[in-house]
């Protein structure tokens, strides 16, 4: 049952004096905790130690992140870390968001009250509630937490007492909404920029980024293995179909090569065009290996995609490899106000010659000397031959993937 939202003051008829232990906590102890589901554990723990009878505890949340929509974080009587469910963007996922007491909470409701213990209380509005009747729940509610800029989430509160929670229980909980919305909305743009960082420039840069690296010429050098792959004949392609099309067959392109890529432990710092810049830092012994199985996945995949786009009318996709091994100097480049984290120096420029050169060889992928000595013996390559390379004063010996 959905009921409007009624002051502390009119429902209890006074204001208490007493202070709100957990309220204190939240303004005063809570700057070292980092993480938000932490934060709602340590919470509800409190509020059973000062009597608040709750027993289940969930925050939902509208967050901005490439693949979900929304989250959940669930805390129970007993648990000792939160339950975190994610919402994705798809249809079915929208479909549970809007089947949630939450919903109406996001839709402008400012209190969401179910007297569970009530057997004359119609519990069929939200298919939650006769799941927690079962379960010998009987009270929720929900309220919204208002963040800036109009950001809404929701917080509900569930209990077993019997005949639900007290008038000083609800105005308890309520007192500490404002404190909740404050903690939880600093710990969720802490979350957020972390997110956005390793969306647009990767979690390598962005941990450099978090950790200070925000001034020009700021930076490091890695040691790496180096692969650049770039999409065969693009420029055609943008002229000869429609925007959303291109922008389709880009993501197909992107998700074959690069999902191999990261799931091996290797990082991709840069989208160019329809290009990509990746490096499986030598750190790990098993790098030249990794990203020769990232690769081989990678072709294997666009097969796939391949079969797919003939079935939709649509062009098959072509791509060069070039991989070669060195430093990597990565960091902050550009003018005063607007910099780019990103990879330059010799190493990286002998990839992308070498990605170049399939285009003449006829082999999707090349590397370096360097690189196959560094490989695993069991690995096998073909020699194709010695060739100058742009910007080298020598030419380089090239190997191909052997057949």
């Amino acid at each position: 049952m959905t009921v409007p939202h009624t002051s502390t003051a009119s429902a209890l008829g006074h204001w208490p004096t007493e202070r709100r232990p957990v309220l204190d906590w939240l303004v005063n102890e809570t700057a070292g905790q980092r993480f938000l589901d932490n934060l709602l554990v340590e919470m509800s723990d409190r509020l059973l130690k000062d009597s608040v009878p709750v027993e289940r505890v969930s925050l939902h949340l509208r967050i901005q992140h490439p693949q979900w929509q929304g989250a959940r974080l669930l805390w129970r009587s007993g648990m000792q870390e939160a339950q975190i469910d994610t919402f994705a963007y798809s249809d079915d996922a929208s479909r549970l968001l809007l089947r949630a007491p939450a919903s109406e909470i996001y839709n402008g409701v400012q209190e969401v009250r179910q007297r569970l213990w009530d057997q004359s209380a119609k519990n069929e509005q939200f298919p939650l509630f006769t799941e927690l009747s079962g379960e010998g729940f009987t009270d929720y509610v929900a309220w919204p937490i208002e963040h800036t800029l109009g950001k809404r989430h929701v917080v509900a509160f569930a209990t077993k007492r019997p005949n639900g929670f007290s008038d000083e229980h609800i105005f308890y909980l309520r007192d500490i909404l404002p404190a909740l919305a404050l903690a939880s909305e600093i710990r969720m743009k802490n979350a957020m920029t972390r997110t956005l960082l390793e969306t647009y420039v990767g979690p390598h840069a962005s941990e450099e980024i978090l950790a200070g690296a925000t001034t020009r010429g700021s930076g490091k050098t890695v040691s790496a293995a180096i692969m650049i792959c770039d999409l065969r004949d693009f420029t055609a392609l943008s002229d000869l179909w429609p925007r959303d099309d291109i922008i389709e067959l880009l993501n197909a392109y992107f998700d074959a090569l690069c999902d191999p890529i990261e799931k091996r432990g290797g990082e991709i710092l840069k989208f160019m065009g329809d290009g990509v810049l990746a490096i499986f830092p030598l750190s790990d012994p098993a790098a030249c290996a990794n990203l020769l199985a990232a690769i081989e996945e990678g072709l294997n995949n666009i097969v796939a995609v391949n079969e797919a786009n003939s079935l939709q009318g649509k062009p098959a996709l072509r791509h060069g490899v070039g991989v070669h091994v060195g430093d990597v100097m990565y960091g902050n480049i550009g003018s005063l106000k607007r910099l780019d984290f990103t990879a330059i120096g010799p190493a990286v420029n002998v990839a992308s010659r070498l990605e170049e050169l399939t285009k003449h060889l006829g082999h999707p992928v090349l590397m370096s000397q360097a690189f196959v000595g560094m490989a695993a013996a069991d690995l096998k390559f073909e020699s194709v031959g010695r060739y100058p390379l742009r910007g080298l004063q020598e030419p380089v010996d090239i190997f191909a993937l052997a057949s």
